[in-house]
């Protein structure tokens, strides 16, 4: 990849790009207006993202979709400890504010508990009702991860405009507008992945730099580079990243992804590890020593009130003589092999979930946008004025905007052949995150699995869409003709964008339209 810390090439090179349409109109501002509109423009994306995360969010004032699982989890959790079992057909009963009839008998929880303790936040903050408190705790973490992506992107290019235009394309997508007004898990996952890239990206760039200094100073001495062997262990990014991506893997499995993929990308892409076996392996050592242990410090963390309690799922299953390790495994203390059984039983459910669902989409499907899913949907039952049970409804329909989706993915193939061609830094890192995030789902081609989980791995494509943007706009060379008619095709594109979100607003927010207009959002068959 190319050196990002010796010259700046590929983040001032894009942000030279964007510049160069754009700079006779900039430099002509005063600085104070110049100054402002840095300040105006990231606030005004926050406060976008604010608006469509948070505006009626106690809709629909039920549990919705897979909430009926993770908020009776979250409230029960954070008053026992572990979740609990709740009698028969308790959603309605909860939705009017019987939130505490949960048995106590512990209940079997397939992802682990960090996720939860997040919704529990909110929960615990308002008081479990009304609806809006289960839910404010995710759409929070969604106004996050749109300034976290501004940040990331900002750190890729140097290019404000870049910056600000990756924080609203998110700010106004489908997708991260419903994964962040539902009470779920992926847009938590998705806010804990991004951190962990972002750190990572810190610490790649100050480990260059460092590496980049000492050569500097190795030359104008003549003397050979010293103080390598600190250097190694001199990253707290590095550990910061660890530690997001082991919070991630506590929200969701698929968090360890990340951690493969960048622990390896940390090894494999420093060029002086790679000079010789024994470097490799001892910057491996070091990076591993760094990047695991914080991992897994922050993922059995999320796990003390489990192993504080008597009564959790699995908590006293070491206590029977007859499950209790023997031979050379004898001196693991009964808490831990009661916890390793439990995380046995979740590995072997998810390797064996297969039941079929109505809305499940095999991963092939998802870039495409080929089948979305229904979190919601109700006719008129629900006494809107002047409506009869068939000429109205209401339906939230997990979609990203199509057009943001579509040329993202678009940009995505770019992507890869600008990386190709050029091995550059930023390219590269983005697919790291991409694949990570994505390329291990194709293996699951039996698993029941559904296209809300893209949440985790859109900011990737967002940021692979930004970096095409900045290639688009041109380099000041290019002739100012051309330069327009390309500036003149964002906005259209952005123009576009903007009014598609408008239209599909109802459909992600369970607004009550007429029938007819909300059937004209399943563009294709399988969006029904």
């Amino acid at each position: 990849m190319t050196d990002p810390g010796v010259e700046q090439r590929p983040a001032a090179h894009v942000a030279a790009r964007v510049g160069s349409w754009a700079d006779d109109w900039w430099q002509g501002l005063a600085p104070r207006t110049r100054q402002a509109i840095r300040i105006a423009s990231p606030i005004a994306v926050l406060a976008t993202a604010a608006g469509t995360r948070l505006w009626d969010l106690g809709h629909p004032a039920e549990l919705v979709f897979d909430e009926t699982y993770y908020v009776k989890d979250a409230w029960s959790s954070w008053n026992l400890g572990y979740e609990s079992r709740w009698p028969d057909d308790p959603n309605p009963r909860f939705a009017e504010g019987e939130t505490d009839i949960y048995t106590g008998k512990a209940s079997f929880a397939v992802h682990p508990p960090l996720g939860k303790w997040v919704i529990a936040l909110g929960m615990a903050a308002f008081g479990p009702m009304p609806s809006w408190t289960w839910r404010i705790s995710t759409a929070i973490v969604g106004i996050l991860l749109v300034g976290l992506i501004m940040l990331v992107a900002h750190r890729l290019t140097k290019s404000l405009f870049l910056a600000t235009l990756a924080g609203g394309v998110l700010a106004i997508d489908g997708n991260g507008i419903v994964m962040s007004r539902m009470g779920l898990l992926d847009g938590i996952l998705a806010f804990f992945l991004l951190l962990g890239f972002w750190f990572f990206l810190k610490d790649w760039e100050s480990r260059r730099l460092r590496e980049i200094q000492r050569q500097s100073a190795s030359e104008e001495s003549g003397a050979p580079p010293s103080g390598v062997g600190a250097a190694l262990w001199a990253r707290p990014w590095l550990i910061a990243a660890g530690a997001a991506f082991g919070a991630a893997s506590a929200v969701k499995w698929s968090g360890l992804w990340f951690l493969v993929v960048f622990g390896l990308l940390s090894v494999v892409a420093d060029r002086a590890a790679l000079r010789s076996f024994g470097g490799f392996l001892a910057r491996g050592l070091v990076n591993f020593t760094l990047f695991i242990p914080a991992a897994l410090a922050v993922y059995l963390a999320t796990w003390i009130p489990w192993f504080a309690t008597e009564d959790g799922y699995h908590r006293q299953w070491a206590e029977d003589p007859a499950n209790t390790w023997t031979g050379p495994f004898a001196w693991v203390p009964k808490p831990i092999q009661s916890w390793l059984h439990l995380e046995q039983s979740v590995y072997e459910y998810h390797v064996g979930e297969n039941r079929p669902h109505d809305y499940q989409a095999p991963a092939w499907m998802w870039l495409l946008l080929a089948r979305p899913t229904s979190f919601y949907y109700r006719s008129s039952e629900l006494g809107d004025p002047g409506c009869d049970a068939t000429s109205c409804g209401a339906s939230i329909l997990d979609i990203a905007n199509p057009l943001i989706w579509w040329a993202s993915v678009v940009a995505l193939v770019w992507l890869i052949v600008r990386f190709w061609k050029r091995l550059d830094w930023p390219s590269g890192l983005v697919l790291a995150g991409f694949a990570a995030g994505y390329l291990p789902w194709l293996a699951y081609v039996d698993r029941t699995i559904f296209a809300f989980y893209t949440i985790a791995f859109e900011p990737f494509l967002l940021l692979a869409l930004v970096l095409a943007i900045g290639d688009l706009l041109g380099s000041p060379g290019d002739d100012r003709s051309r330069r327009t008619i390309r500036v003149n095709l964002l906005a259209v594109f952005l123009g576009l964008a903007v009014a598609i979100s408008v239209y599909f607003w109802p459909v992600w927010t369970g607004m009550v339209m007429p029938y007819d207009f909300v059937a004209s959002h399943w563009w294709l068959p399988s969006w029904r």
